[in-house]
């Protein structure tokens, strides 16, 4: 998709972070947007504080919802018309050792970080494939490209989230829709609030909470802590949305905003081809 402006971009997770960025990107090329949160206030105030005049229509949606992620569409298209580019971009994480997930926390982070992109790319596709044109971005991680210890659930929702978007990418070569492209965002560390994504998650019913191993907790309140201050100091959300502009405009699949990090990648492939076992990553 060479021309931008006109067209309209519908972005999950839109109240802040890498989604807001990718909103305000959006609105620098003459595009038309939707920003899609399930945070309602958090919203309100981002779109409030966009450049006067702009095109935009603000939707309070849980991407882990189906029939909300077609209302969404439907939206969407009744403001706007149609649909050009989608950014299914929501995403939360939890940390800890995988053992010591509760299936709350699996259904949670499940739920928004994969089934979202699958909602997404569900609801908006055949319309991208009807009028032959358009382009999907898929945020993943360097999580989807890489194992990191204490995060099993976000790293298994964005494996699939690499994996469903490599398959997108095939079943629309197969059927021939050549006017519809494909991203994959795989992002390593973005000043975002990401780490802060509890703040949003469905309270869940439960018994008395289990007093945890006083080393164990000292570990994970150091993991935390780490996480915290590399996010605080990582890439500026907007510079990764120039990149996906970028990757839209040029048809550019994979999305990698650190290239330092391609060892990472490569060490890894190279010890599964190999038959190598992993190994802890180094963290940059």
């Amino acid at each position: 998709m060479d021309e931008l402006a006109g067209k309209v971009a519908v972005v999950t997770g839109g109240a802040s972070g890498i989604g807001l960025a990718l909103v305000r990107a959006f609105l620098e090329e003459g595009m038309r947007v939707v920003a899609a949160d399930v945070e309602a206030a958090a919203l309100e105030r981002a779109v409030a504080d966009l450049p006067e005049g702009a095109e935009v229509e603000a939707v309070v949606c849980d991407v882990s919802d189906g029939a909300q992620v077609d209302a969404l569409r439907d939206r969407a298209v009744e403001r706007f018309g149609t649909v050009h580019v989608v950014c299914n971009n929501a995403g939360v994480s939890a940390g800890a050792p995988v053992w010591e997930h509760s299936v709350e926390d699996w259904e949670w982070v499940l739920g928004v970080n994969l089934w979202g992109v699958i909602h997404g790319i569900r609801a908006f596709t055949p319309l991208l494939i009807e009028q032959g044109e358009g382009h999907v971005v898929n945020t993943a991680s360097m999580a989807g490209l890489t194992s990191m210890p204490f995060s099993a659930i976000y790293n298994v929702s964005k494996h699939g989230v690499v994996t469903l978007s490599e398959t997108l990418f095939a079943d629309l070569a197969m059927v021939g829709a050549s006017g519809v492209g494909v991203s994959v965002l795989c992002p390593g560390w973005v000043q975002t609030r990401i780490h802060e994504a509890g703040r949003n998650r469905p309270e869940v019913a439960g018994g008395d909470a289990v007093d945890e191993d006083p080393q164990r907790a000292a570990l994970r309140a150091g993991f935390a802590e780490y996480i915290a201050g590399v996010i605080a100091s990582g890439l500026d959300p907007a510079d990764v949305a120039a990149l996906v502009v970028d990757a839209i405009r040029t048809d550019r699949f994979y999305v990698l905003t650190h290239p330092e990090w391609a060892p990472m990648i490569t060490g890894r492939t190279e010890r599964i081809a190999r038959g190598d076992g992993p190994r802890l990553p180094s963290l940059p």
